[in-house]
């Protein structure tokens, strides 16, 4: 399978790296196409893949095509891809707002097509990746497509309609989720902690948790429950955090993120 990446900025050179690192693919058979020439070349000599001289070379070389652009060079680029696309080959989008009947309007309604919404953990192969895929793609077909996002970190198959969902819950929460960690150490340096060690404290024990919750398969409200002794330290947290809200802040941010991918989408 000849895989090529149009576009390997933060997201797409994220997939691009993990990919590379979990697998044993030959590297020759991965390609990349890059607007600026002389970024090609680096990432040739950084990882040993095959710059295309253009799109349309890479789309003819490649059986994925894994589409890394920003939402509002869709249309310039995909009248380039479908110059050379043909319906043997899959393509992936990773767009925010750019839904798979968008794409078939430049590649035709035969055209297979994957959408994929990661987040930025992608980098540290840590990804939380929602795959979707319309009725073209058979499972024989989506299942190497699927293996590159369950090689940097856990996928998910789910219907499109969930996509402004996914956006709330793991494509934006990275963000809650720093604001979180820095709140921790924030309040550790006012009593007496150095910033630098209270990142640590407070970042190891949102992993810790989050594997916890993983790998126990037990409900976050019982692990929570589990911690909270009687009369506790950490009961005592857990009462002012509800007090102020904690949960419906969560919630009202979350939505805030959903209605605006919905402000966002392209159909």
């Amino acid at each position: 399978m000849k895989i090529g990446f149009i576009g390997a900025g933060n997201m797409g050179g994220a997939i691009l790296r993990g990919y590379l690192t979990t697998t044993n693919i030959n590297r020759e058979d991965v390609f990349v196409s890059e607007q600026n020439q002389e970024k090609a070349e680096q990432l040739k000599a950084e990882l040993g893949i095959t710059p295309a001289k253009d799109i349309a070379e890479l789309v003819a070389l490649c059986d994925v095509i894994l589409l890394g652009v920003k939402p509002n060079n869709f249309e310039t680029v995909l009248p380039l891809i479908a110059e050379k696309y043909s319906t043997d080959k899959v393509l992936v989008s990773m767009a925010a707002g750019i839904e798979m009947s968008f794409i078939e309007k430049y590649l035709g309604a035969e055209a297979k097509i994957v959408r994929i919404m990661p987040n930025t953990p992608a980098m540290v192969n840590e990804a939380m990746v929602a795959v979707c895929r319309n009725a073209n793609v058979s499972d024989e077909e989506f299942a190497p497509v699927f293996h590159i996002f369950k090689a940097i970190g856990k996928a998910e198959e789910v219907p499109e309609s969930l996509i402004h969902c996914v956006i709330g819950v793991s494509g934006s929460s990275p963000a809650y989720t720093y604001m979180y960690i820095d709140a921790l150490a924030e309040a550790a340096v006012k009593n007496g902690m150095a910033k630098e060690q209270a990142i640590i404290f407070a970042a190891q024990s949102v992993l810790g948790a989050a594997k916890m919750v993983l790998e126990t398969g037990v409900d976050p409200v019982q692990l929570r429950i589990n911690v909270c002794s009687p009369g506790g330290a950490t009961i005592e947290a857990v009462t002012i955090l509800q007090q102020n809200g904690f949960e419906k802040n969560i919630a009202e941010g979350f939505q805030a993120a959903v209605e605006k991918s919905k402000m966002m989408t392209k159909n």
